[in-house]
């Protein structure tokens, strides 16, 4: 109580003022300051009886009455009969537990399946752990309304509810870490059947940011406990949380880049992309940064905040993997053979099962500065780098095979010099003797 006779509170009530001795505990119990004394005001007088019956169950004045006189021996400030009782309350709570537990775990299972009707160990298990502190919950509010029943001193009484409420605190954090575990595991056995592997890197990150939400709620909640204001607490926290966001803007830039990737979904796990210098396969997307790995196996960890910002070319969203290239052939060869070589590889693009058979270019694209260029341009169907790098090596060797068959020669960066008129000297041209037939019988083996 306001030991001054001048104390004014922020509450005006009507001539005086009042005091609320426990606002959070029992509003409706205040006391009035009437001239220069303060006194219970008259509502608290008018329900004292209602506050009563609101505290002690209606069994306690009954249960005080038949208690012999020798159960009231006090050790430690509680009685002998207190100890027995206390006793008793805990045999049938642990008997309870063991009843309730079940009951409650088959109706999660219930709500489980109706929300989604698929299960599995894990999802069971993680059931079976949220049904044990929901159990305990329902257990510590039927231990509440027991035991003012046993009348204990005040202060055991103060640190026994105390003590209820924080478990009641803990176990809420427990059971909404559980829940938290429940979801995710849900969510992931959804993510499993979608075609993007982005939805598996948003589980591990989801479950990290809802988690850190149920801790910091609970100890708020926790500091409550132990007569600190909550508004207090929520604008300190407040407070603190704009100071932690100044002090780690990059961090705070990092989340909203990550959120921002998987709302716009530029790339999938598996995807090879180009961003700016960055070139690979992205391997994974974390709660700050993407790790991408190129092809020399290096790894790159890119900023959310940047790689959102940046051009990113996908090539995982590719339909096709393009390839092209320009095989050189000596300046000597002959048109005919030419011909022949371009149709042999056209007929190897067509019988190519890695390859498009209706959308490839081989053409003679023109005069190289040592070699007549032929443009090879076709479309891989595998869009994995690796079978993709596989599909070019044979392509490349069945290149190889009819050129050998052909006679025809690739050329190289090269300075020829050709003496055709000095005496006693050959010419250096290289002579192609092969027929029409031999040509039309190499092209019509290939399969």
């Amino acid at each position: 109580m306001p030991t001054s006779a001048t104390y004014t509170d922020s509450t005006a009530y009507r001539n005086g003022y009042k005091y609320v001795l426990f606002p959070y505990q029992l509003p409706s119990v205040y006391i009035e300051r009437i001239g220069e004394k303060w006194y219970y005001s008259r509502e608290t007088v008018n329900n004292i009886d209602a506050i009563y019956n609101s505290v002690f169950p209606w069994f306690t004045e009954k249960l005080q009455n038949i208690i012999p006189d020798s159960w009231h021996y006090k050790f430690l400030k509680i009685e002998v009969w207190q100890y027995l009782g206390l006793l008793l309350l805990l045999g049938v709570c642990i008997l309870l537990f063991h009843i309730i537990k079940k009951l409650v775990y088959l109706i999660l299972r219930k709500i489980q399946l109706f929300i989604i009707n698929k299960s599995n160990e894990k999802i069971n298990s993680a059931l079976k752990k949220l049904a044990r502190p929901i159990v305990l919950l329902i257990l510590i509010e039927l231990v509440k309304v027991i035991l003012p029943s046993f009348m204990l001193d005040l202060d055991v009484n103060a640190i026994l509810f105390l003590g209820l409420n924080i478990m009641i605190t803990v176990f809420w954090i427990y059971v909404f870490l559980k829940l938290v575990q429940v979801v995710m595991s849900i969510y992931a056995e959804f993510a499993e059947t979608t075609h993007s592997k982005l939805d598996d890197q948003l589980v591990p990150i989801l479950h990290n940011f809802l988690t850190g939400i149920v801790v910091f709620v609970g100890l708020l909640k926790m500091l409550t406990l132990f007569g600190i204001d909550p508004v207090t607490v929520i604008a300190g926290a407040s407070i603190g949380g704009i100071a932690v966001a100044l002090a780690s803007q990059d961090t705070v830039k990092n989340l909203i880049g990550t959120i921002m990737i998987f709302l716009d979904k530029p790339f999938h796990i598996g995807d090879w992309i180009e961003a700016g210098e960055v070139v690979g396969t992205v391997e994974k997307v974390g709660f700050r940064s993407t790790r991408v790995r190129a092809a020399d196996t290096s790894i790159y960890q890119i900023p959310n905040s940047t790689l959102s910002e940046m051009v990113v070319n996908n090539k995982g969203l590719r339909s096709f993997r393009r390839y092209s290239t320009n095989v050189g052939v000596r300046y000597d060869t002959p048109p005919q053979l030419i011909e022949a070589f371009v149709k042999g590889i056209r007929k190897i693009i067509e019988l190519d099962p890695a390859t498009r058979d209706d959308a490839f270019n081989v053409e003679f694209s023109g005069f190289g500065d040592s070699a007549l260029l032929i443009m090879v341009n076709v479309y891989f169907k595998e869009l994995d780098w690796n079978k993709e790098q596989a599909s070019k090596h044979q392509l490349h060797m069945h290149i190889l095979k009819l050129a050998s068959e052909l006679g025809v020669e690739f050329a190289f960066p090269s300075t020829t010099v050709m003496i055709e008129q000095f005496p006693e000297k050959e010419s250096l041209a290289t002579e192609y003797k092969i027929t029409d037939a031999q040509i039309n019988n190499i092209i019509n083996k290939i399969k």
